[in-house]
C-alpha cells in the first residue's frame, strides 16, 4: 500500500527561493532609491531655508550699515582670529576690500570675513547720538570651520547708553548677559565677495602697488558703496558618498555709507 506524501519537491522549492530574492531585491532597490530621493530633497530644502534666512539678516542688517571697516574699534574679548600687531588680543585681525573667494576653514579654525558698523539704536528704535553725532555698533561675519557656517559677532557701544543690541560671545561661552553669535547661514563650503563704487567700477584694495611704502595702495572699505556677497552651500545627504547639494545665492547690497 503506496502512503501519500505532501509537500514541495526540491525544484519547487528553490523556485520559490528564486522568486523571492527577486521580489525582495526589487523592492529593497525601490525603497532605497525612494529613500535617498527623501534625505537629498531634504538637504536640497535645508540648503534653501538656510540661504533665504542668510538672505533676509545680511540685507536688513548689511543694508543699514553706516560703512565696512578694515578691523573692529570696538573691543572684542572673544576675539576670534587675533591681531598679532596688537597685544591686547581685543582686535581681529585687518581685512581689506580685496575681490575673491573666502573657502570655510577646516575644523578647529575661524576665518574673517567682514567687518561694519551701524548706527546704535534704543528700544524704540532711535538712533543714539553724541552730540550731532551718532554712536556706532559693529558688527564681524566670520566662518566655522567646525560647523561650517556663517556667523555674526556683534559689538555694543559701551559708550550708547540704552543700546538695543548686546555684544554676543561664541557659542560655546554664551551667558544670558553675552548671548552666542548669530547663526547667519549653515552649510557654507565658501563665500565670494566683491566691491563696487557708486559708479559700477570695481573696488580692489590689491589693483595698485605702491613701491614707495612697498605694499597695496588701491582704493579699500571707505570706498565701497555696493557690496556682493556669493554664499555657495554645500551638504552630503544620508546614503551619498559625496555633496550632491550644492547651491548659492548671490547678495548684493547697496550701503548706506556717510
Amino acid at each position: 500500500m503506496k502512503s501519500n506524501e505532501n509537500g514541495f519537491t526540491l525544484v519547487e522549492l528553490m523556485s520559490v527561493i528564486i522568486v523571492t530574492g527577486i521580489f525582495v531585491t526589487v523592492i529593497m532597490f525601490f525603497m532605497f532609491n525612494f529613500w535617498t530621493s527623501g534625505y537629498l530633497m531634504e538637504a536640497d530644502l535645508d540648503t534653501f531655508v538656510s540661504r533665504l534666512n542668510a538672505e533676509d539678516y545680511i540685507r536688513n542688517t548689511v543694508g543699514e550699515s553706516s560703512g565696512l571697516i578694515n578691523q573692529n574699534s570696538i573691543p572684542d574679548a572673544n576675539t576670534e582670529n587675533v591681531d598679532p600687531a596688537n597685544g591686547s588680543g581685543n582686535y581681529w585681525i585687518p581685512i581689506h576690500a580685496v575681490p575673491g573667494n573666502t573657502p570655510v576653514g577646516s575644523p578647529g579654525t575661524t576665518t574673517p570675513l567682514l567687518y561694519f558698523r551701524r548706527y546704535s539704536q534704543d528700544n524704540t528704535g532711535a538712533f543714539i547720538m553724541n552730540g550731532n553725532q551718532h554712536y556706532d555698533d559693529e558688527y564681524v561675519f566670520y566662518l566655522n570651520g567646525s560647523t561650517k557656517q556663517l556667523l555674526a559677532r556683534t559689538l555694543a557701544n559701551p559708550n550708547a547708553s540704552g543700546d538695543r543690541l548686546k555684544t554676543t560671545c561664541p557659542p560655546n561661552l554664551a551667558t544670558s548677559t553675552c548671548p552666542a553669535d548669530k547663526v547667519i547661514s549653515s552649510f557654507i563650503a565658501s563665500v565670494d565677495t566683491r566691491y563696487f563704487s557708486r559708479t559700477g567700477n570695481l573696488v580692489n584694495f590689491q589693483s595698485i602697488w605702491d613701491p614707495n611704502i612697498n605694499g597695496y595702495a588701491g582704493p579699500d572699505f571707505a570706498a565701497v558703496d555696493v557690496l556682493e556677497l556669493t554664499l555657495n552651500l554645500t551638504t552630503k545627504p544620508v546614503f551619498q558618498k559625496t555633496n550632491a547639494t550644492v547651491n548659492n545665492t548671490i547678495i548684493r547690497i547697496a550701503l548706506r555709507n556717510t
